[in-house]
């Protein structure tokens, strides 16, 4: 089913679905309160990530969703929705699970990153992660023909210090690329509970900053195995090895 809305996103968009895990265009009015409420007591689930941490349902919608996700072409989020569980306010087919995005997405070199993953505490370890991803590569890589985009890339970039995010990556059929040292400055991010990269700060500065893991999944990837790997995965009754705290985007 494409989604009629309007989106601002570079590539049309599908409600994508199997029988465990939706994923389904986030809309405010319908999933920040049921999240938000959730990721209040749970600020540690941002630690990787430029964005975030965010207090109230305003601040989420007004410094997340508006000025980072909707403004640009490149992102489009989804509402992560487990189909597992009994009909809930956020979906008639279940509980909301989490979000998670197509990211730094380009019409003319034909890629996209999976980012901004925040999976809520009692989905961890369970088959939500690895579905939604799979989901997300599927439709990302399936030629036209077959229902998809038909990208040639499919990128993942986390934090060198998420080591449970790279390993998840690298199960999923994610290969390693290389590292981008000092990629990311976290401003103020002590004070928002951010993961510094280990290394010794500047002379005088203050503000942590990221080491950056590149994975990527490519067409040749998916066309050489990749696409049974995960629908191996997610045919599994039980992936807990493959679901992780979060996993921290470029962004």
């Amino acid at each position: 089913m494409t989604v009629s809305k309007d989106l601002n996103f570079c590539f049309p968009v599908r409600e994508l679905s199997n029988d465990r895990v939706k994923m389904t265009p986030f809309e405010a009015s319908i999933h920040s309160s049921s999240i938000c409420s959730i990721l209040s007591a749970h600020p540690e689930l941002w630690a990787h990530m430029s964005t975030g941490p965010y207090q109230t349902v305003q601040d989420f919608d007004t410094n997340f969703l508006e000025a980072v996700v909707h403004r640009d072409p490149g992102v489009v989020l989804f509402a992560i929705i487990d189909k597992t569980k009994p009909p809930s306010a956020a979906d008639g087919e279940g509980e909301l699970a989490g979000m998670m995005s197509y990211m730094n997405s380009s019409s003319v070199n034909l890629c996209t990153e999976i980012g901004y993953i925040i999976i809520l505490p009692s989905y961890q370890r369970t088959h939500v992660n690895s579905n939604a991803v799979g989901l997300l590569l599927q439709y990302a890589l399936k030629l036209p023909s077959q229902g998809g985009l038909g990208l040639r890339r499919v990128q993942w970039q986390c934090s060198s210090m998420n080591a449970r995010s790279i390993r998840a990556a690298e199960r999923l059929g994610f290969k390693k690329e290389g590292v981008m040292k000092w990629q990311r400055v976290f401003h103020g991010g002590k004070d928002r509970g951010k993961v510094h990269n280990g290394r010794e700060l500047p002379l005088g500065e203050q503000d942590y900053g990221r080491d950056t893991v590149v994975l990527a999944h490519c067409w040749d990837d998916w066309e050489q195995g990749g696409r049974e790997k995960i629908q191996a995965i997610m045919d599994r009754q039980h992936v807990s090895h493959l679901d992780f705290l979060n996993a921290a985007p470029f962004r």
